[in-house]
């Protein structure tokens, strides 16, 4: 917020040099909280697809948090006002490989009721194809 005071105050003062320096600085800002959004819901993503293909079955639950995650990523990767997205699919691919480590540590918690450390889990599961149906899924929703 104290941004937006200063921008004004430099708006003001005729200072556009400034100004736009903290318009750049509030874009960097959105982007980043933008980003840490999408890749939280990357590790619930990825979280129940790793379980999906440790347990070689799925529940209910399962499926609602797999589309909840994708529906939130679409939601939170589109530019509502100047159309686009913020992450084009390469870089949701990197948020993705980014979020698997986190994921493989949670999913490593409750795959068999917690009989592996994740280690041994991400031996048991194949990282590619999870990321893949991960990219697959989010594809499907228009990115």
């Amino acid at each position: 917020m104290e941004e937006l005071f200063t921008l004004k105050e430099l708006l003001l003062q005729g200072d556009v040099k400034g100004a736009l320096a903290i318009v750049e600085e509030l874009e960097e800002m959105s982007r980043d909280d933008k980003i840490s959004a999408i890749s939280s819901y990357a590790v619930i993503l990825l979280l129940h697809l790793i379980k999906q293909h440790a347990e070689k079955r799925s529940t209910r639950s399962w499926e609602v948090s797999i589309r909840n995650s994708i529906w939130m990523i679409e939601k939170k990767n589109k530019r509502r006002q100047a159309g686009g997205y913020y992450l084009p699919p390469e870089n949701v691919r990197i948020a993705l490989e980014e979020a698997y480590p986190a994921a493989i540590d949670c999913a490593a918690l409750e795959v068999e009721e917690g009989r592996y450390q994740p280690d041994e889990l991400a031996k048991i599961v194949n990282r590619e194809e999870i990321l893949q149906q991960a990219m697959t899924l989010i594809l499907a929703q228009d990115l």
